[in-house]
């Protein structure tokens, strides 16, 4: 069970405190309530430009590194489709100066020309590193509009193209700012050896002096049901033909999350589960292969993705793989299958609440997605599913007509 406080200040900001005597550190988290998706269609890849942009001096911190590793702490940021989250951490007893980092980039960012420059260049280069200059790097840039045709998931938070960052104003920079990096589109969680009530007045002290900002209220495009299969064929200089396969599933709160989850683990965690032994170790179709959910707020996707063993056909792969998900879909599991993946998704959410940062995180994610609490829960949700619960949902999950296959062939 993990225990925690929680307030509101006036401007809108929530506050999650979560004591951990265990560390004699702290660890503050921001989550702020924008991601890829929220961006227009014609200009992506601003949630991560600015991931980049947070670090290049607020208005009165010309440089957010330096004092922090003077009192001993280190920081990171990430972006997905549907939040930005900064984390630092600190020996406790410096507190107070991750509390005055972090308000003073809410606060504002130091915006200028150079500093734009310097970061777009900065992600101009990591998405030709990551995207276009290593083997298979660019899949979600063909998986993703092929598999969403309507809602924003379609391109990956890096953006669509280069040319929406590289064609980026500084208007543009400071409109995106304030419309969404708000006290009120934000959750803060402090975790770690601290105390609520001194938690309050450093957040009253560097946070409440932070007015509202208008946040604009999302509407997102619902994504059709998807009624036909759909497939796109590329051939690149990569080592290995690979496949990648995308179904449509529910969001990260609907009922069948936690089923389908599991559905991705019977068939693929570890060694032992089903697709490794069949089409891996038995069959020898392919080098290594994998299912697993994206997880997204929104409704997501669930993937199989593998790479051949040269000489395997693409169109031998791709019918093995539908055999063993029609076997799923049509058969049900045994009970100790079941157990076996539940158990080690429990050690594995137990393991994780180790960590003062991990709970940080999730906390916020939780509290986001509806209340801070629901991270007391989860494991009670995956104890829950049944076989028939497998069974039923990777009937509906693996259809046909429910799939998008990207087919990448290697030129060699």
């Amino acid at each position: 069970m993990i225990e925690f406080d929680k307030f509101t200040l006036k401007n809108g900001l929530r506050v999650i405190v979560h004591r951990d005597e265990t560390t004699p550190m702290a660890a503050v988290n921001i989550l702020y309530n924008i991601g890829a998706k929220d961006e227009n269609p014609e200009r992506t890849g601003f949630a991560h430009l600015f991931e980049h942009l947070m670090f290049g001096g607020s208005v009165n911190i010309p440089n957010y590194d330096e004092p922090l590793q003077l009192v001993g702490g280190d920081n990171n940021a990430w972006t997905n489709n549907d939040i930005t989250n900064y984390y630092l951490t600190v020996p406790k007893a410096n507190l107070e100066t991750a509390f005055w980092l972090e308000s003073d980039r809410m606060l504002s960012l130091a915006f200028s020309e150079k500093s734009l420059e310097v970061q777009r260049s900065v992600v101009i280069e990591e998405f030709k590193q990551r995207y276009f200059n290593q083997p298979y790097g660019d899949v979600w840039l063909h998986l993703r509009p092929l598999a969403y045709k309507e809602h924003p998931y379609q391109w990956p938070t890096i953006g669509k193209s280069i040319d929406h960052i590289e064609k980026v104003t500084l208007e543009e920079v400071k409109d995106f700012f304030f419309h969404h990096y708000a006290p009120n589109n934000a959750i803060m969680v402090v975790a770690g050896n601290v105390d609520t009530q001194q938690v309050k007045e450093l957040s009253e002290k560097w946070f409440a002096p932070i007015e509202r900002r208008e946040v604009p209220e999302r509407n997102l495009p619902v994504e059709p049901v998807q009624n036909e299969f759909r497939s796109k064929r590329i051939d690149s200089n990569v080592p290995f033909d690979a496949i990648y396969m995308a179904f449509h599933m529910g969001k990260r709160m609907d009922e069948d999350f936690y089923i389908v989850d599991l559905v991705s683990d019977v068939l693929s965690n570890g060694q032992s589960s089903r697709i490794f032994q069949s089409l891996v170790k038995e069959k020898n179709l392919f080098s290594s292969i994998d299912a697993y959910i994206t997880g997204e707020f929104e409704p997501g996707l669930f993937l199989v993705t593998g790479k051949l063993v040269e000489g395997v056909t693409m169109e031998n792969a791709e019918a093995a793989i539908w055999e063993e998900l029609n076997r799923i879909a049509t058969t049900k599991v045994d009970a100790y299958e079941l157990q076996k993946v539940k158990n080690k998704v429990e050690s594995t959410l137990v393991f994780s609440e180790i960590s003062y940062l991990n709970k940080a995180m999730t906390l916020a994610t939780h509290e986001l997605l509806g209340e801070a609490d629901d991270i007391n829960k989860e494991v009670d949700k995956y104890q829950k599913v049944s076989v028939d619960d497998i069974l039923n949902s990777s009937a509906k999950l693996f259809r046909k007509e429910n799939c998008s296959t990207l087919y990448y062939y290697s030129k060699k």
